[in-house]
């Protein structure tokens, strides 16, 4: 990999990482829509969420989350909330701490909880 396309990834990683920070802030935030909240929040929650839904571990599918999934929601969430608002919830993320969220970790927890359920249902009937 070229110094070039590392200093891009390295960027955008951490353009990432500052986004769902402040769609963290959007879901909070009165300017924002009620739909935009949703989104912004769903997507921050499972972003900072300290669990993934498809564990890593998993060969191509445990990363497809984290290079796919997350991408495509921040940027869905992004579009909804007015570019100012956005503009400065950045400028805030930036001098945040990345907080943890208890409910991306319950939410996929629960999801966990319902696939072995199922499974296990599966298996037994």
């Amino acid at each position: 990999m070229t110094r070039t396309a590392m200093t891009r990834l390295k960027a955008w990683a951490r353009n990432t990482k500052r986004d769902i920070i402040a769609l963290w802030l959007a879901a909070r935030d009165p300017r924002v829509a009620w739909y935009a909240k949703a989104l912004a929040a769903a997507v921050a929650a499972y972003a900072l969420s300290p669990v993934d839904l498809i564990p890593d571990f998993i060969p191509v599918l445990g990363y497809l989350d984290d290079l796919v999934i997350v991408p495509l929601g921040i940027m869905a969430a992004v579009r909804l909330v007015p570019p100012d608002v956005m503009a400065e919830l950045r400028m805030k993320a930036v001098e945040r701490r990345k907080p943890v969220s208890v409910a991306g970790l319950i939410f996929v927890v629960m999801v966990w909880i319902v696939a072995v359920g199922f499974v296990g249902w599966m298996l037994v009937g």
